[in-house]
């Protein structure tokens, strides 16, 4: 009994800490059909999270002042785990950010799309979106590099997660990555596990498709901070002062662009 207690317990965690309300829904579930078996629990389970997801939480973040991210043609997550993990919310403002952007990029770059990574939860400032130290109040987004085929840029990119894939320092750039990771910061570099598969290994960065990028979210006065690794940086000859390093606290930042809001 204590055994499944404890199963639970940790299932319930699990699921709150990576989609937020899975971990509700769980618990009420188990307890609403306590006398079913969990073949049956478990079908109830996904279409009640299913409904949540795309039925109600929608509809419930703005008054918790979120909103769901308005993917377009030109706008899109990396992939559907985003949206079915509830990490696809923002503020307004920050929504109306990311569709200027997008569309002013594809605009100069027809047929390239601005994919975005991890967001925020639908609800409560302060709520962890793990593993981020950071996105939590609905300010802050990640979004993916721009890559090049071939001397084309191309939507493609080098993991399937988003993350992972880093576009490290030169012999002769600054690197950050030693400095931090000789410093004891372990974590530094734990990005490198969550690629879930390398990929497209034949595409390469694009400075001026990146630069072009990160100079557009610039030019949004509503935008207040922008991490990249310092290498790239001063190779994408950046030198705003809404670019900032993030800190060895946090994980390396060349294989993604964080933004924020003031």
């Amino acid at each position: 009994m204590i055994f499944k207690l404890v199963i639970h317990l940790l299932v319930i965690i699990f699921l709150t800490a990576f989609t937020q309300i899975g971990g509700i829904v769980y618990f009420l579930v188990i307890i609403g059909l306590k006398n079913f078996d969990k073949k049956m629990k478990l079908v109830v389970f996904f279409v009640v999270y299913f409904l949540m997801t795309f039925a109600v939480v929608p509809y419930i973040s703005p008054y918790f002042g979120r909103v769901k991210i308005t993917n377009s043609d030109d706008l899109q997550p990396r992939s559907f785990f985003y949206i079915l993990t509830n990490r696809n919310y923002v503020v307004p403002e920050m929504n109306e950010v990311l569709q200027s952007v997008a569309i002013n990029f594809e605009k100069n770059n027809p047929g390239t799309k601005l994919i975005y990574l991890d967001a925020n939860f639908p609800f409560f400032n302060g709520f962890p979106l793990l593993p981020h130290l950071s996105h939590n109040d609905g300010k802050k987004i990640d979004v993916t590099l721009m890559y090049k085929d071939g001397g084309k840029l191309t939507n493609r990119k080098p993991s399937i997660s988003g993350y992972g894939v880093y576009e490290g320092p030169t012999k002769n750039e600054y690197n950050q990555i030693d400095v931090c990771k000789h410093k004891g910061f372990w974590q530094y570099d734990f990005p490198k596990y969550l690629t879930l598969g390398r990929i497209n290994r034949d595409i390469e960065f694009s400075n001026k498709a990146n630069r072009e990028l990160i100079s557009l979210f610039l030019k949004q006065q509503k935008v207040g901070e922008i991490f990249i690794e310092p290498h790239l940086k001063s190779r994408l000859k950046l030198n705003n002062s809404k670019i900032r390093f993030h800190g060895c606290q946090a994980v390396r930042h060349d294989d993604h662009i964080h933004v924020q809001l003031r």
